[in-house]
């Protein structure tokens, strides 16, 4: 088994992350900013993506490290080249130091359409980095994930709750349950020298809940309705003008805490955000376990159980 390094790991991704590495029998070094609760078979170490020394002592003996810590949201559009560009180029720097050379990068899919959204952009300048480096890197875009504890796509919830999802213009997207996306980071982290892996090496994957061509902004819509136990749900498509309102709004309403920002409305009004096939992971070394009809309803199920819906 292995020691794996794992940097934004009290997130709603990295959590999951942490989770499956210890169901499969890994020992985990994990970056907090806050004191965290003590756990079997993990040694949290206190610091940031700010924070050299911190960076040093988590990287150093690890076999691998699993880099999901990142910003994917702010009012200021300036912290994401902070957060996730010189906060990569710091994890980069502390790799080479401690002569660690496997690396899996959790990127985003917007880092396809960089011109779109200062996230999108911090996103493709911070694989730039990944890919110039000498490491042994494997890059995930994964699209929009979901499962229990996520808040992103809470409010899609709680709108089919009411039976009206607004939806930005018409297009289709991909999905995938943090629970798939963990297992896939894992896999990569882990198993770096085996044979089934080998390939990954300086790769870019796409990885989906294997719904081929995605979901259609309605048909997802529709299923999320189901999820929470309506037939149907009214999901009107907005046009980009209204959406840059309701960012405004949003931004009214919760302040630095609005999901709704200007730069997100960049990226959400593109229409096909869908996993490329020919950059899906190979079969062999991973598979999608979460269908998303099946995952969905579990979510909703969490959501009600937490009384968040």
């Amino acid at each position: 088994m292995s020691i794996l390094a794992i940097t934004g790991a009290t997130g709603f991704v990295g959590s999951a992350v942490l989770a499956d590495a210890l169901a499969e029998g890994h020992t985990v070094r994990a970056l907090a900013r806050r004191e965290q609760p003590l756990r079997e078979g993990v040694t949290w170490l206190g610091g940031d993506l700010g924070d050299e020394a911190a960076l040093a002592a988590l990287v150093e003996g690890a076999d691998a490290v699993i880099h999901v810590a990142g910003l994917t949201n702010t009012p200021d559009t300036a912290q994401f080249d902070i957060a996730n560009v010189t906060g990569t180029a710091n994890v980069i720097a502390a790799m080479q130091g401690a002569k660690l050379v496997r690396l899996v990068f959790v990127s985003s899919l917007s880092a396809r359409e960089p011109q779109l959204s200062a996230y999108g952009a911090s996103k493709a300048r911070a694989e730039a980095l990944v890919e110039a480096s000498e490491l042994d890197w494997t890059t995930v875009r994964p699209p929009a994930v979901y499962g229990p504890r996520d808040i992103d796509m809470l409010d899609l919830f709680r709108a089919a709750k009411w039976g009206v999802v607004p939806l930005p213009p018409g297009g289709a997207t991909s999905i995938i349950h943090a629970d798939d996306l963990a297992a896939l980071l894992v896999v990569l982290a882990a198993s770096s020298s085996s044979e089934a892996v080998g390939p990954a090496s300086k790769k870019v994957y796409e990885p989906d809940d294997g719904r081929e061509g995605g979901w259609s902004h309605k048909e997802l819509a529709q299923a999320i309705g189901r999820a929470v136990g309506r037939r149907s749900v009214l999901a009107p498509h907005l046009p980009r003008a209204l959406l840059d309102l309701a960012a405004a709004a949003d931004r009214l309403a919760r302040g630095d805490r609005a999901k709704l920002t200007p730069d997100r409305v960049g990226y959400m009004a593109h229409p096909n955000w869908v996993s490329r096939f020919d950059r899906k992971p190979p079969p062999g070394l991973w598979q999608p376990r979460i269908a998303g009809e099946e995952g969905l309803k579990a979510t909703a199920a969490w959501y009600a159980r937490e009384g968040w819906l």
